[in-house]
């Protein structure tokens, strides 16, 4: 029924105008209290089997939302209610930002996959920070915080930047994410190099434990599919060195490889950073890499081309104690999250694993 719908409706519109319309609905019926009840219950049934301890969280799942949906913390209940475990907001800036001009979101509907250079849009961190401290939660997902460098500020001003958001942010945060990955942001990929990013990382675990006292919050990285794989060693072993709580594997991609044949040729010309089912092969990959580098040592979600269960089914057993997803929610609808969960619980009942934790990175084990 939702592709149906898709076809007549929101692939007419423009793509960041039928994100918003979407996002609308969600966050008007999580504000109707027997109407949010009945679709949590339809769309969120729980597996106990599922239950996942990470970060030093307890989640009902290991899947979530992926950061650039939520980007300013307005429908976290939303989401939710519609099966997501964990609700990554963001990615959020010291200071507010429009983002770059539109249109800078663009469907590529046969690869099922999007280009976005939305460039960071989003309220600032001050603005953000108060809307978290004002909620009133209905549901309670684990909610990270993901952070950028403001497109301003210049590069050897962007630890200050990231030290400003964590302090402003890190008291409301579950966990929170340093990410310097995405394409959109001019130089802020280059703060992956390890010389860049001791530095930022250090910064950012000094500001979070300065601003919160009474508990240690998670601090993560996320990268760039397009790294070379001796600098994905190279973050590997830094963030075992800084002590870092997890690595999220992987942001979009700037390659185009594998797209011509299926998506609009005009539409592959659009700069931006490229997500959905293209990615899967390299961010499996990624993932891989460093689950053989660092095991069990710290914290890897997977993120970039996760479809279906089985794809969050390969993840898991790539090293991934959490999943993430986005691209994918445009085109399977409100009944994703409950697919995932469905699919995920008969894998791990028909596989040799007793919990889910013990499948985590047990093919990559296999082959150590």
């Amino acid at each position: 029924m939702y592709n149906i719908f898709f076809r007549l409706v929101f692939k007419r519109l423009d793509p960041e105008q039928a994100h918003h319309l979407a996002f609308r609905w969600i966050r008007l019926a999580a504000r109707v209290p027997v109407l949010r009840t009945f679709l949590a219950a339809a769309l969120a049934p729980r597996y106990k089997e599922l239950r996942t301890e990470a970060l030093g969280l307890r989640m009902h799942g290991p899947f979530g939302l992926a950061a650039g949906f939520d980007k300013n913390a307005v429908g976290i209940d939303g989401m939710a209610m519609l099966g997501f475990d964990h609700v990554e907001i963001g990615t959020v800036t010291g200071e507010p930002q429009p983002g770059n001009p539109k249109q800078r979101l663009f469907r590529l509907v046969k690869d099922r996959a999007l280009i976005n250079r939305m460039g960071f849009n989003n309220d600032g961190s001050l603005r953000v920070a108060a809307r978290l401290a004002s909620r009133t939660p209905v549901f309670k997902p684990v909610v990270g915080v993901n952070i950028g460098k403001t497109k301003v500020v210049p590069e050897e001003e962007a630890v200050a930047d990231y030290v400003k958001s964590a302090e402003r942010l890190a008291p409301y945060a579950d966990y929170l994410v340093v990410n310097v990955s995405s394409p959109n942001t001019p130089g802020l990929r280059n703060l992956q190099a390890t010389e860049a990013l001791r530095p930022l990382l250090s910064a950012v675990r000094e500001a979070a434990d300065r601003t919160v006292s009474a508990r240690r919050v998670p601090l993560l990285v996320k990268i760039a599919p397009d790294l070379a794989d001796e600098d994905v060693d190279a973050v590997a072993d830094l963030a075992v060195e800084l002590g870092l709580d997890g690595i999220i594997a992987t942001n979009t991609t700037i390659a185009r490889e594998g797209l011509g044949m299926k998506a609009d040729a005009s539409l592959v010309k659009e700069t931006g950073g490229l997500s959905g089912a293209p990615l899967k092969e390299r961010s499996l990959e990624v993932l891989r890499r460093l689950y053989a580098r660092v095991g069990d040592r710290i914290t890897l979600v997977g993120v970039g081309g996760i479809e279906n269960a089985e794809d969050a089914w390969q993840r898991i057993l790539a090293g991934a104690t959490l999943v993430q997803g986005y691209s994918a929610f445009i085109y399977e609808g409100p009944f994703w999250g409950r697919a995932i969960h469905k699919g995920l619980a008969a894998r791990l009942a028909t596989s040799p694993y007793a919990t889910l934790a013990d499948a985590v990175g047990a093919d990559v084990r296999k082959t150590a």
